[in-house]
């Protein structure tokens, strides 16, 4: 664990990860469920920072069935998944709390939209500033160096508050 920089919290069978455990890795994404032979394997979770979790029944560290639901409680259906297709483009949290009035634009499913500091660009994950050239997360935490062209070619649709 010490090199790859997650946390195991759980028993060991034979200096192998076994039985009910919670796996937290570097990303600060948690695993909380069965483990064996050092794999997830049973019924588990992943639990995303962004709130967002994936339910699962794992096989030998591959999910085999699951449920994906974003942190505003949306479930991804993978037969059945209208969500924002070209018959019905609204917003999951118009879908929960009705459309907006007239005049009132609703651009992002969150609601009321993030606030974007002057001059910097929403990259989806942060924000950019094109002076310093560094993206850093929502809560202010340094994420990555990148040069505009970058921030370009990997977010063309982002936002920039002008």
């Amino acid at each position: 664990m010490e090199y790859t920089g997650s946390k195991y919290i759980g028993e060991y069978v034979d200096g192998r990860m076994e039985g009910d455990a919670e796996y937290i890795l570097p990303t600060e994404t948690r695993y909380v469920g069965e483990m064996k032979d050092g794999m997830f394997h049973g019924q588990g979770t992943l639990y995303f920072p962004s709130g967002s979790q994936y339910d699962a029944t794992w096989e030998k560290g591959l999910a085999v069935k699951g449920v994906y639901t974003f942190s505003d409680g949306l479930q991804y259906d993978g037969k059945n998944w209208h969500y924002c297709d070209s018959y019905d483009r609204r917003f999951y949290t118009e879908m929960c709390h009705g459309l907006k009035p007239t005049g009132i634009s609703q651009l992002t499913n969150m609601d009321p939209p993030r606030k974007i500091p002057f001059g910097y660009y929403d990259c989806g994950d942060g924000f950019y500033n094109p002076n310093t050239r560094v993206v850093k997360d929502y809560r202010n935490r340094f994420l990555r160096n990148a040069g505009l062209s970058t921030i370009l070619e990997e977010y063309p649709d982002h936002q920039k508050r002008r």
